[in-house]
């Protein structure tokens, strides 16, 4: 996951809605099941798609009153403690 990527996303969202992250997040979990995909175009998929739900929990963080800086720092925190496990 990419610190600057979660924020940028979180910036489109905090200007739009969250619903098309959500979607556009469905529409590449449908496309990451083709049959002609190859396995770095997967790799791709699968990165943009954790930084859109990581950007969706910084999110919610966020609406719920933490400072975006907190937020931020506190998901990388927990993200980096399951990789730990």
């Amino acid at each position: 996951m990419k610190l600057p990527l979660i924020k940028h996303i979180n910036k489109f969202i905090e200007e739009n809605d969250s619903d098309f992250v959500s979607e556009s997040i469905l529409l590449l979990e449908h496309i990451s099941e083709s049959k002609g995909i190859k396995d770095e175009e997967l790799d791709v998929i699968g990165e943009l798609i954790s930084n859109m739900y990581g950007a969706l929990e910084v999110h919610k963080m966020i609406e719920s009153g933490k400072p975006e800086k907190e937020a931020l720092n506190e998901f990388m925190q927990r993200v980096l403690g399951s990789i730990d496990k």
